[in-house]
């Protein structure tokens, strides 16, 4: 399978990985090529840049969370009809689960898809130092291969000068291109990371002015060049995450999806869709209920703590959200979405607002960051999603803090990083569950299958 494509890879976060993979991809977009974006990691925020860049949805790559066959089907099948793709990485080259050897560092990946890396170094306060550091990174690890070099924040044409001679001369990579200093192409932030696409200005030209400037300044027929030679790709084994054929639609599920509800892998959907769902959206800030014919209904992470009134003023879709509890329909919430079933949300001074009152407890904003990294978890108790005894792996990160459950109530016990308690699975039958813990469908073919079996009619 003739795929193109490259890694973007920072030596650290912050080196500017989404600005540079957000403003190539669009770059590459505008010129007429079918990009398909993908993001390493567990992250949500810098592929929503990515999917707006790109026209189309950006995938995540984990190869903490995903199986490495299970990564590389899942690479392959969205780049069926792809002219290049476009995989930013994760923090540094070689960050990643140090007792997993490395899953889910950016090197991991770009060494399963086999895909030539392109370094990004932030040289504002060096000049042919950063040779020094394209060299190390370079010849780091054999099985990396690093093929050019993207400066960021150059200040000056002596500055590129003296950094790109060195770096070509001492490493032999190409400097493919380079970007000056411009703080009006500076993303903004807060405190889970970038601020999501879907809450930026929607008059701003941000995209066409970054894709302006990655024109005037990088090689894209000499990235394309080097996107070209990546060699055939194949998978590992055959298939086994998305269906032969395809599958008569046999529910509706619900999934909200606005400014405060928008952290999804977007693999999930397509594997729902794929397995017979029928996908419709919905707003919990703005709907009056959920979608008619639901069967099921999905609510995702994102920023449930920054659109507080909206969301408690909305009585009648948490009526609505009630109702379908109560009356048995399967309902996944993860994170944002847990803190949104809570009894309420108490902001980051303390202000609490009403949510929809499914879990006990009140979810309270902390000063500081609660949880952070990958976690193995069993399941207790069968649920929408899985059965018990079944594992999981997925990701926590968040900052508010809601009382654990008690054993009667819990989804799942943490068995990595600390042993404890996580998630509710409560309702009539079992039918709602509510958790931290972010999965990606992704990373074992039962998840996708056993909602859509949760949730077909009768």
């Amino acid at each position: 399978m003739n795929i193109p494509r490259f890694v973007i890879a920072g030596t650290s976060s912050g080196v500017g990985k989404t600005t540079i993979s957000t403003g190539l991809t669009y770059a590459l977009h505008r010129r007429g090529l079918n990009v398909q974006p993908f993001k390493c990691g567990p992250d949500y925020i810098d592929p929503g840049y990515l999917t707006g860049a790109a026209g189309l949805p950006c995938h995540n790559l984990d190869s903490w969370m995903l199986p490495e066959a299970n990564l590389k089907e899942l690479f392959a099948y969205f780049n069926r009809e792809t002219d290049i793709a476009v995989v930013e990485g994760v923090m540094g080259l070689y960050d990643g689960h140090r007792k997993s050897g490395g899953g889910g560092s950016t090197a991991k990946i770009a060494n399963l898809i086999e895909a030539p890396v392109l370094l990004i170094l932030n040289i504002a306060k060096m000049s042919e130092s950063a040779a020094a550091m394209a060299l190390g990174y370079a010849t780091y690890d054999p099985g990396v291969h690093v093929s050019g070099v993207i400066l960021n924040q150059v200040g000056s044409p002596s500055h590129l000068r003296s950094a790109k001679s060195a770096i070509e001369e001492r490493t032999g990579l190409p400097v493919v291109g380079y970007l000056p200093k411009a703080p009006n192409l500076v993303l903004p932030e807060r405190h889970l990371g970038l601020v999501p696409v879907a809450e930026r200005d929607p008059e701003s030209n941000f995209l066409g002015e970054l894709g302006d400037l990655i024109e005037e300044h990088i090689d894209l027929d000499l990235l394309i060049g080097l996107a070209r030679q990546a060699p055939d790709f194949a998978l590992m084994s055959e298939p086994s995450l998305f269906p032969d054929t395809p599958q008569l639609q046999r529910c509706r599920i619900a999934v909200a999806r606005d400014a405060a509800f928008n952290f999804y892998y977007e693999a999930n959907i397509e594997l729902l869709k794929a397995w017979g769902a029928d996908i419709t959206e919905f707003s919990p800030i703005a709907d009056a209920g959920l979608p008619m014919g639901t069967d099921g209904v999905y609510i995702g992470g994102g920023f449930p703590e920054v659109f507080l009134s909206e969301l408690e003023n909305n009585l009648s879709m948490k009526h609505s959200i009630r109702d379908a509890v109560a009356a048995g329909m399967p309902v996944y919430a993860e994170c944002g979405g847990l803190m949104y079933l809570s009894g309420g949300i108490a902001d980051f001074k303390g202000n609490r607002y009403d949510m929809v009152g499914l879990l006990p407890g009140c979810c309270e904003m902390q000063s500081k960051l609660q949880r952070l990294g990958y976690t193995i978890a069993s399941v207790v108790k069968n649920s929408p999603l899985a059965e018990k005894g079944q594992e999981v792996r997925g990701h926590l990160f968040h900052w508010s803090k809601l009382d654990a459950p008690d054993a009667k109530s819990a989804a799942y016990r943490i068995i990595e990083p600390e042993t404890q308690a996580e998630g509710f699975c409560l309702g009539p039958n079992n039918n709602l569950l509510a958790s931290y813990l972010h999965l990606h469908f992704g990373s074992d073919s039962r998840l996708a299958k056993r909602f859509i079996q949760s949730c077909v009619p009768g």
